[in-house]
């Protein structure tokens, strides 16, 4: 028998009624499937694929208890006995396939996008423009009896077991918190009484369900919130919590409001498992550590140290369903490691698109996007060996088509490389990491270091030709433009130019954004260093005090930045949904002066004249770098359509504006499963 290099990660868990085989657990995470009964088949393979892969335990999206509860109009419900039938899809997909699965209940209370929401006090939330309704003491006792049904339910349609949100500032958390909770009567005044709404929920839920099910918590143990709960709280809430008959208690981090970041790509892996090792002493229950644990060192390192029974990760296993058996087998290298971007599934959810993964495209779409083994072997080049040429190759090759992967630069990678160096996106390194060895193990011939011309493709003999050749940054027309000052976003960040200590930034998009991070930092990563990252954004330490904030104390900017825009409005308004404030914070407080509606004047010795709202000013600085957009690549369209030739256009040859490694990862992958 092979023993795992991960030994505690692989320990089984026993719940003294049944035992989990690990101590992995699939966190909630929704993903649009929940919401109409058409979606559940498809669901139930999304489910399926990852217990397949063998993941310990998994929890659904969240699914709302009633009406009120709903995240937003006809969201996941499950309140009534019809609405079982298409649960049962999925449990008995997840059984089939040897795994466990739990149903999230979540009563989004204020959060609720829509006209019947209600909370504990009539308290707006900051990123609503809907006030709640604040429950009677009736209303209370409705919504407690909602969750029970729920889980009845949830036990009736096949599930393992619930899991009760009680945190990310949802219904339970603001009845739990001062700051949401301005009652006097039996459910708030007093930290026994806010909590008692909790308390209730679990203790009744448990006595309807027996003790032969899984009832999870999702605690709030750090709110990152002004006016949030302070520690001895949120241990009194963990120990009623378990004696109310919880069977695990899983962390919860933030609320949707907070102004810190929890899962974006720039914190640090495990930062927050601290918290959960904070309460280990203080209850018996199994405990779950959460947040940026995608690769299996950073979860067994955990798990050695104590800090916690059990590991959630989400989005590693949207990137890869096969995550706990490679991590068991000992082929951490063979893992598609999340990079945790929200590219593709948070920023999805958000403005209510289906969910899926930016590294793994089959996410979500598992009964669509199928890698069938090809009958017929075709030979292919596949010219560029950026994100949508590697996802092209590999794919084509696992379907066993004969693949031939060129590219002029010395290394895979493409705009991948020059991503890896942008503080906060270390994580891209991974990436790459596996589309080299997926080059390796699906017998991909890989030519680096070769320009490639039409004469040479045609003369191969390829049946297909595929070209990802990516792009050329745009170049800027004012005066002075070819003056040395000016240089490109490559040749910054490929170490051509070092810039000097006052800079400016024309274009404000993704790579105008990543450059000024790039130059606002020097040394090592904050990202890379937890004690440095939580100074940066305010985590107390110890996660003390109310909510476990301090005073933030950024690291002074490297340089004096400009970060224009031509464009009027604000700077990075168009970034993704769930990062885009990361970005626009983490520059402001390197105090980066970002400027939107700028006239370019023109180049010379003393600087970049500008003018802004018919004001000419002079901004005096030592270079300027150019991040206006790329036009594509095509050299090779022309003479290969002169010979009568068609090639497929993927990537940035297809669309270069604002590269997108999700769109080139798809596009690359679904061109592979249709050759």
């Amino acid at each position: 028998m092979t023993t795992s290099p991960y030994p505690h990660l692989f320990q089984p868990l026993d719940l003294g009624f049944c035992t989990l085989p690990n101590r992995i657990l699939m966190g909630s995470m929704h993903t649009g499937l929940e919401d109409h009964a058409r979606d559940f088949p498809k669901l139930a393979a999304y489910f399926r694929e990852r217990a397949e892969g063998g993941t310990g335990l998994m929890v659904t999206g969240g699914i709302s208890p009633n009406l009120v509860g709903w995240l937003k109009p006809f969201a996941g419900k499950l309140s009534w006995p019809w609405e079982i039938h298409k649960h049962r899809i999925v449990t008995d997909a997840v059984h089939g396939a040897g795994g466990r699965i739990c149903l999230q209940i979540l009563h989004a209370g204020r959060y609720a996008a829509h006209p019947l929401l209600v909370s504990a006090s009539k308290v707006k939330a900051p990123i609503s423009p809907l006030t709640p309704r604040a429950l009677t003491a009736w209303g209370v006792e409705r919504q407690i009896r909602a969750f029970v049904t729920t889980a009845k339910l949830a036990r009736d349609a096949g599930y393992d077991g619930v899991e009760v949100m009680g945190s990310e500032g949802y219904l339970i958390n603001q009845f739990l918190s001062a700051r949401t909770n301005k009652r006097n009567d039996a459910w708030g005044g007093t930290p026994e009484k806010r909590m008692r709404f909790a308390v209730e929920i679990v203790r009744r839920i448990r006595e309807a369900v027996g003790p032969d099910f899984i009832l999870i918590y999702r605690l709030s143990m750090l709110e990152l919130v002004e006016g949030g709960s302070a520690w001895d709280e949120i241990v009194m809430q963990a120990k009623a919590i378990e004696a109310a008959g919880a069977t695990i208690i899983n962390t919860g981090i933030g609320w949707h409001e907070a102004r810190v970041p929890t899962i974006a790509t720039s914190v640090p892996r495990g930062a927050f498992a601290g918290v959960t090792a904070k309460l280990k002493p203080h209850v018996s229950v199994p405990l779950v550590a959460t947040n940026r644990i995608n690769m299996p060192e950073v979860a067994e390192g955990i798990l050695a140290a104590g800090q916690a029974d059990m590991v959630s990760m989400a989005r590693p296993l949207l990137a890869d369903p096969q995550w706990a058996n490679k991590a068991r087998a000992g082929r951490r290298d063979e893992i598609n490691t999340c990079i945790a971007c929200n590219q593709a599934c948070l920023d999805h959810v958000f403005v209510n698109r289906k969910a899926s993964c930016l590294v793994n495209p089959r996410a979500c779409a598992e009964t669509e996007l199928v890698y069938t083994p090809t009958a017929a072997p075709k030979r292919i080049a596949v010219v560029g060996a950026g994100p949508a040429g590697l996802a092209c190759a590999t794919v084509a090759a696992e379907r066993g088509h004969r693949v031939t992967l060129i590219d002029a630069a010395g290394e895979i990678g493409g705009q991948f490389n020059l991503a890896k160096k942008i503080p906060g996106k270390e994580e891209f390194h991974e990436t790459l990491r596996y589309f080299g060895k997926r080059i390796e193990l699906t017998g991909v011939e890989l030519r680096l270091g070769q320009r490639v011309d039409a004469e040479a493709l045609l003369a191969g003999g390829y049946d297909e030709i595929v070209l990802a050749t990516g792009i050329r940054p745009r170049k800027v027309a004012f005066p002075g433009a070819d003056h040395p000052k000016v240089v490109s976003y490559l040749d910054v960040l490929t170490g051509r130019v070092v810039p000097g200590a006052k800079v400016a930034i024309i274009g404000a998009g993704g790579i105008g954004f990543d450059v000024a991070e790039y130059l606002a930092h020097e040394g090592p990563s904050p990202s890379l260093d937890t004690e440095r990252w939580m100074a940066e954004w305010g985590v107390a330490p110890e996660f003390e005090g109310p909510g476990g904030l301090a005073r933030p104390r950024p690291e002074a900017p490297a340089r004096q930045l400009w970060l224009l825009q031509r464009s009027p409005g604000k700077p990075g308004a168009r970034l993704g949904k769930t990062t885009g404030w990361i970005h626009r914070a983490a520059l402001k407080a390197k105090a980066v002066q970002a400027l939107g509606g700028v006239e370019y004047l023109g180049v010379d010795d003393a600087g970049l004249r500008i003018r802004v709202d018919g004001q000419e000013q002079l901004l005096p600085v030592d270079h300027v770098v150019v991040c206006a957009g790329q036009e594509p690549l095509r050299a090779l369209v022309e003479p290969l359509q002169a010979a009568g030739r068609a090639a497929h256009l993927i990537g940035g040859a297809d669309v270069a504006a604002e590269l997108d490694a999700k769109r080139a990862i798809d596009q690359g992958s679904r061109l592979a499963a249709a050759l």
